[in-house]
């Protein structure tokens, strides 16, 4: 063989073993976690209103088939026992729609649709007449914890994320720089907060039973979601998970108080 172009080819067969090697190490996302401490840890739920969440919810058609599949509704109050019995605060980012949002001149595909449908409709921005039982109210299973006076319910969003709600504001105030994150809905408002959390600094786990999407002929909302949380969250985990791992901090924090 001639001499150069045999060490033409073993420069090949190297470039593609290296390429090979390349590949192979960026074949699999890695995994870094987010260990879950007291005193800078909370739960974020965004949207748990019976318009998402209850059989009688305007987008039950769609979203409701999800919502069974992952027991959101119940793995949701899973989480809020949990970050309640172990002193986790709870932040709540609703969804709200006042009579005057109807006069926007231009909506997205979903904005139209909700505002078609009454999502999230409230009469007024000061009072609570007609919000007792309303698509907009809690899912009832849910407001012994919400209602307890300790719940941090944030501004409403309006549109998916929290960049024009009070949300982050309340949660440096308290000096939290890692979120649990939970919620409706999976491709929509809960990717937003995650989209718009990391960017501001914050440590996010999502729980990927503690949300659900809408399935339509054009896709599956949850899905997509599911691989856009995995591309982008310090971690995925399920409501198993993250209700251990807050009961593990709440374990180490009352072993540290009895060694002192």
């Amino acid at each position: 063989m001639n001499k150069s172009l045999g060490n033409s080819t073993s420069a090949l067969l190297g470039l593609a073993m290296l390429a090979g090697a390349t590949n192979s190490a960026i074949a699999e996302l890695p995994d870094p976690g987010m260990s879950i401490t007291q005193g800078n840890t909370a739960l974020v739920i965004t949207d748990p209103q019976n318009d998402f969440l209850s059989p009688e919810g305007v987008t039950w058609g769609v979203v409701g088939e999800s919502v069974k599949k992952n027991n959101t509704v119940e793995n949701l109050e899973s989480l809020l026992k949990a970050a309640k019995a172990n002193d986790i605060p709870v932040f709540i980012s609703p969804h709200y729609y006042y009579p005057t949002d109807k006069g926007w001149h231009f909506e997205g595909a979903l904005e139209t649709l909700m505002h078609a449908i009454g999502m999230f409709d409230r009469d007024d921005h000061l009072s609570l007449d007609g919000f007792d039982g309303s698509g907009a109210d809690w899912l009832e299973q849910y407001k012994p914890y919400i209602n307890d006076g300790k719940t941090i319910v944030s501004n409403p969003h309006k549109v998916y994320g929290p960049e024009n709600n009070d949300l982050l504001l309340q949660l440096r105030k308290r000096g939290i720089d890692k979120v649990i994150l939970a919620g409706m809905s999976a491709n929509l408002c809960t990717e937003a907060h995650l989209r718009e959390l990391l960017e501001r600094g914050f440590e996010v786990a999502v729980v990927s039973d503690g949300t659900a999407a809408a399935i339509i002929p054009e896709g599956d909302g949850y899905a997509a979601a599911m691989v856009n949380f995995r591309f982008m969250a310090n971690d995925v985990i399920n409501t198993k998970e993250a209700v251990a791992a807050m009961n593990i901090s709440s374990d180490r924090v009352a072993a540290l108080r009895e060694d002192k």
